[in-house]
C-alpha cells in the first residue's frame, strides 16, 4: 500500500506481488535464494539478523508501454533493473525514487533490485550510529504503465487571505512524444475547480502553476483535522491522458516572537520523537503498528511528534494527517562532527535527501515544521555554514514553513539565529546530575546571548533510560523504571511550566535498535528510553507521562 487512498483513476497502477526471490553475496548471508516478503527489512529473517552487506531481489512482472517502476524505500544503496536494462540507481533509505523504461514489449519480464546496506567511503550519511541501518526494500514497490505523458508531481501550498483561503497549485509533467502537443491542466481542490492551458514541448518536462480561490473551505486543525482532495488530470484532445490524486489541508503555520501560530492560535506542544521502527520488523513498519503507535501518544495526551531523524513513509505522516497530529519532519542525519561534515559527499548527499523530503511530503497538513542536521558541529563555523545551506534550501522549497534543527546541549552555538524556531537537546538528571531547570535557564540565557532571543523555543530531546521489567524501589537505581519516572517527572514539570518555552519532545516513545558499535553506552544494543519498549510494553513512565501531559 502506497497511501491511504487511490493515487490515481486514469493511469494504470498496481503494488508488486510481496513475494521476492532474495540472493544475499556476501559472507553472513543466506546459504542459498529464499523467497521473502515486500516490503520487509531483511534484518527479519533470522539468518541476516545482523547482515550488512549486498543482497540480490528478483521477481517476474507483467508490463507493457512505457512503465514507470517507483520503489518507496531501500536501504541504502540501490540499483533497479527491468530485464538487463538498469532504469536507476538511488542513495538513501527514507525517500523514493523511480525508474523508467520505455516503449517495452508487453508480456513477462524480470525486475530486479540491488541492494547494499554497508558502510563504505561512498556514503556519507549512513554510518554506525545510535539507531540501526536496516537493509533490505522497506517499503512498497510500485508499477506504473504509463501515456505519452505524465503528471510526476502536485504540490499545494495554502494561503490565507483574511478570512478565505487560496491555494498554489505547482504541477510538473514529463512529456515523452516526440512532436509538440497542446493540452489542459485540470486541477480540483474540494468543489473548487480550474482548468489551464498547456503546451507540452517534445520530449519535455514542463512546470505550470496556478492560484486556485478555494473560499469555502474548512481549515485543518489537529481538534478537526478537515482533509480536501487534489484531483489534477491532464487532457490532450477529448481525452483524460493521466491524473494525479493526493490530498491537502488547509491551514497557516507562522512565528511571531516566541510564539508559533496555527492558523493565529499559539500552538503548546507536547510530543515524542519516534524512530520508525517496531520489533522484529525493524524499519519496515506495518500499517497496524504505525496506526497503534499514534493510538497510544494520543492516549498518553502528545499532540506531535519528531520523525527523528529522516523522513517517514508516508502512510505515517497520512495518518497524522488523518488523527490531527502535528509533525516535526527532518532530512537524515545525525551527530556530525565537523570532520564528517567535510567527508566531499556529505552536502551532496544531505541536500538530496532534504530536497527528496519535501517534494515529496509538502502536501501533508500536519507537518508544521522542517528540520535537519540533529546535533551536528553548529559551534563551528563550518558546521555553521552547513546548516544556513540547509535551512536556505528548504526556504527555498517551501517557505510556507519555519525551518529548525535539534542543537546539542555543548555551548557556543552559531545558529541560534538562522532557525526559525530554536530547538534545544538537554539531559539533565541523566547525562549529569544538573537540576531541570538551572540547565534550562542555562541553555535559555546562551539562546538569548547568541541571537536567538526573539524566537519560539523548544526542548526537542530531554529524558531518561530504562530496561523495561528492571525494577530497584529502593534505591531507584540507573536504568530501573522507578528512576526513569523520577527524572521524567521533574523534566517535563520544569519544561512545561516554564514560560518561555513553546514545548517538548519527549527522547522517546519506543526503545529502538542501535549499531552495535554504541553497545558500551547502550545496554541490549538498545537505546532504552522510550517509555514503552521495542514491542511496546508500557514501562512504569507510561503512565507518569500520561498524567503529565494531560494535566500541565
Amino acid at each position: 500500500m502506497e497511501r491511504l487512498f487511490p493515487t490515481h483513476e486514469v493511469r494504470t497502477v498496481r503494488e508488486c506481488a510481496p513475494i521476492w526471490k532474495l540472493t544475499t553475496l556476501d559472507e553472513g548471508g543466506l546459504p542459498s535464494p529464499e523467497k521473502v516478503t515486500v516490503p520487509l527489512a531483511w534484518e527479519a529473517h533470522p539468518a541476516l539478523r545482523c547482515y550488512k552487506g549486498r543482497g540480490v531481489y528478483e521477481q517476474q512482472i507483467r508490463c507493457g508501454g512505457n512503465v514507470r517502476i517507483r520503489l518507496l524505500g531501500v536501504s541504502f544503496r540501490a540499483k533497479v533493473f527491468l530485464d538487463e536494462e538498469l532504469l536507476c540507481e538511488h542513495y538513501g533509505a527514507y525517500t523514493a525514487f523511480e525508474g523508467l523504461a520505455r516503449d517495452v514489449l508487453p508480456g513477462m519480464h524480470t525486475l530486479r533490485v540491488e541492494v547494499d546496506n554497508r558502510f563504505g567511503d561512498d556514503s556519507a550519511l549512513h554510518v554506525s550510529n545510535d539507531y540501526y541501518t536496516y537493509g533490505g526494500i522497506t517499503r512498497p514497490v510500485m508499477i506504473e504503465e504509463i501515456s505519452r505523458a505524465c503528471i510526476t508531481a502536485c504540490h499545494v501550498t495554502p494561503r490565507r487571505k483574511g478570512d478565505a483561503w487560496e491555494a498554489k497549485v505547482d504541477v510538473t509533467v514529463r512529456h515523452f512524444s516526440s512532436r509538440e502537443q497542446k493540452g489542459t491542466l485540470s486541477v480540483q481542490i474540494g468543489s473548487h475547480m480550474l482548468d489551464t492551458d498547456i503546451t507540452l514541448a517534445p520530449d519535455s518536462t514542463v512546470h505550470c502553476s496556478v492560484i486556485l480561490p478555494c473560499p469555502h473551505v474548512q481549515p485543518w486543525a489537529p481538534e478537526d483535522p478537515k482533509l480536501y482532495q487534489v484531483r489534477t488530470e491532464l487532457i490532450i484532445g477529448e481525452n483524460v491522458v493521466d491524473d494525479l490524486l493526493d490530498r491537502t489541508g488547509f491551514r497557516e503555520i507562522r512565528t511571531e516572537g516566541k510564539e508559533i501560530l496555527l492558523n493565529g492560535t499559539p500552538l503548546r506542544l507536547r510530543g515524542f520523537n519516534r524512530h520508525e521502527e517496531y520489533g522484529s520488523f525493524g524499519t519496515s513498519v506495518p500499517l497496524s503498528a504505525m496506526m497503534q503507535d499514534l493510538m497510544l501518544m494520543r492516549d498518553l495526551g502528545a499532540n506531535c511528534v519528531r520523525t527523528c531523524h529522516y523522513p517517514n513513509d508516508p502512510l505515517f505522516l497520512d495518518l497524522c494527517d488523518e488523527m490531527g497530529m502535528l509533525v516535526w519532519e527532518e532530512s537524515h542525519v545525525r551527530g556530525f562532527s565537523e570532520e564528517k561534515m567535510r567527508h566531499p559527499l556529505f552536502m551532496p548527499q544531505l541536500l538530496q535527501c532534504t530536497r527528496e523530503m519535501v517534494e515529496q511530503h509538502m502536501n501533508h497538513p500536519s507537518i508544521f515544521v522542517w528540520g535537519s542536521l540533529n546535533e551536528c558541529a553548529d559551534d563551528t563555523e563550518y558546521g555553521a555554514k552547513c546548516y544556513r545551506e540547509i535551512f536556505r534550501l528548504l526556504r527555498d522549497l517551501d517557505p510556507s514553513r519555519p525551518v529548525t534543527a535539534a542543537l546539542l546541549e555543548r555551548p557556543g552555538s552559531r545558529v541560534f539565529r538562522d532557525c526559525d524556531i530554536v530547538s534545544i537537546n538537554i539531559y539533565p538528571r541523566w547525562y549529569h546530575d544538573t537540576p531541570v531547570r538551572d540547565a534550562l535557564e542555562k541553555k535559555i540565557e546562551e539562546c538569548r546571548r547568541g541571537g536567538g532571543e526573539d524566537r519560539p523555543l523548544i526542548v526537542s530531546e530531554i529524558g531518561a533510560g530504562a530496561i523495561y521489567g528492571f525494577h530497584d524501589p529502593f534505591a531507584a537505581s540507573k536504568w530501573s523504571e522507578e528512576r526513569q519516572c523520577k527524572i521524567l517527572e521533574e523534566q517535563i514539570t520544569s519544561v512545561l511550566s516554564h514560560p518561555g518555552v513553546s514545548g517538548i519532545f519527549l527522547w522517546q516513545f519506543a526503545d529502538v535498535r542501535v549499531d552495535e558499535g554504541w553497545f558500551a553506552s547502550r545496554p541490549r544494543s538498545y537505546n532504552n528510553k522510550g517509555v514503552v519498549d521495542e514491542y511496546r510494553r508500557p514501562k512504569l513512565a507510561y503512565q507518569t507521562v500520561k498524567d503529565l501531559y494531560h494535566t500541565l
